[in-house]
C-alpha cells in the first residue's frame, strides 16, 4: 500500500536563481504556468539585479524536470546561469493565501 501525502508536504524544496535575460520577456508567466502543469507549490519573482528568484515544492522527478525547463525558459528569454540551493519549508510561506503558485512582486 502506497502512503499518500498531504498536499502541504513536499519532499523536495529548490531555491533558484536565474540570471540572463529573463526579465520583460515573460519568464515569470512562463514559470507558473510549467510549474503548475508539473503540480509544483512556490512561487517566482524578479528581482532588482535583474535575475528571477524561484522556490519550487514537489516530487524530486517534478522538479528536476522543472530545473531543466529553467535553464532554457521561454522562447525570447536567454538563460546564462542558474543557482540552485535546497530550500527551507518557510520559503513557501510567501505563497499568496489559497495559491499553489504566486507570482510576487519585484524585490
Amino acid at each position: 500500500m502506497t502512503e499518500e501525502r498531504d498536499a502541504t508536504d513536499h519532499p523536495v524544496i529548490r531555491h533558484v536563481l536565474i540570471r540572463g535575460r529573463v526579465q520583460g520577456v515573460g519568464y515569470r508567466a512562463w514559470t507558473e504556468l510549467a510549474a503548475l502543469e508539473r503540480k509544483l507549490a512556490g512561487w517566482v519573482r524578479n528581482r532588482r539585479d535583474g535575475a528571477v528568484e524561484a522556490v519550487f515544492a514537489g516530487d524530486s522527478v517534478a522538479i528536476e524536470a522543472m530545473l531543466s525547463a529553467c535553464q532554457r525558459g521561454p522562447p525570447a528569454a536567454r538563460v546564462d546561469d542558474l543557482q540552485e540551493q535546497v530550500g527551507h519549508a518557510s520559503l513557501l510561506d510567501l505563497c499568496r493565501p489559497g495559491e499553489r503558485f504566486s507570482v510576487l512582486p519585484t524585490t
